[in-house]
Order: C-alpha cells, then structure tokens, then sequence
C-alpha cells in the first residue's frame, strides 16, 4: 500500500538536500536529512555529550488522516557515535503542518557534527487506531495478573 505523504520546503531549504527516501526495496523507514539555514550551513550542528537539540529539515508536511509518521533514530549513528532520539518513536501527528525538526540527542563520549544533508533519522508511516475508553468495575484476569517489569523473566 502507497501513502501520499504532501510535502513542502521551507523558503530558505537547500533544494540540493534529498526528500525523504527509502533506501532499499525492503526498507520500513525513509531516511530524514539535516537542512539548514543557509547562515549555519558551513558549521552544521554540534552535539557535546548529553547534550539535545532539534536539528531542521527544511520540510513542513501533511500526513493523511488515520496515519503518523514516526521519527525513529539511524542505527548506525546509534551505535557508531550514541546519537539518538530522546523520545523514541518521536510521533508527528496527521493534523500538525510546523516545520519538521529530528529531536537528537548525543548519548556518546566525544561531540558529533551533523552537517548539512547528513541523514539523521528514519521516517516510519504507520496507522493510527483510536481507542474509546471505558470505566469498569474490574477487569478480566489473566495468567500474568499484575505482574511489572521484569516479571516474565530473564529470557
């Protein structure tokens, strides 16, 4: 199935800079590139270690309704260099039309330097369920009961 994701370059986007794009065939998520203003292009954006910050993508969107893009992080920059997302799946609802930006975070050791037209984050669309909500006076019991984290084991 084919979802029409519209979207829109902010006026002062680099048109140089990929749109969102599937890597392989087989992949779930597009990948999201870093677009900056022209005045801080050069420099592109600096994590120092824990530090969080919203990196532009020069994009505004509409998602259709019943559907979300998630923001999920780049393994490779995860694993590489501990550069992730702080609220992973970031989630970019079907009714918001602001600028796209990739919440980051450096979870690493050393500062990282996205740059300009760096792939950044992975764009997952997904179906939306909405749920209606019931007050009960008990629920069902189950096999687990109220057992929490870590209650299932090890393995």
């Amino acid at each position: 199935m084919t979802v029409v994701i519209q979207l829109l370059r902010e006026p002062w986007a680099d048109p140089e800079i990929a749109l969102p794009q599937y890597q392989t065939a087989g992949a779930a998520g597009a990948d999201l590139c870093a677009n900056f203003p022209p005045e801080t292009r050069a420099e592109g954006l600096t994590l120092a270690p824990l530090q969080r910050a919203i990196c532009p993508t020069g994009l505004r969107l509409a998602i259709p309704d019943g559907y979300e893009m998630q923001i999920r992080p780049r393994s490779g920059l995860a694993t590489r260099h501990g550069i992730t997302l702080p609220n992973t799946p970031g989630t970019i609802d079907s009714d918001y039309r602001g600028p796209l930006g990739v919440a980051l975070v450096n979870l690493g050791t050393e500062p990282y330097t996205i740059r300009h037209g760096d792939r950044v984050a992975q764009a997952v669309i997904a179906p939306v369920i909405r749920a209606a909500w019931a007050v009960v006076d008990a629920l069902d019991a189950t096999e687990r009961g109220e057992g929490g984290f870590g209650s299932t084991g090890k393995r």
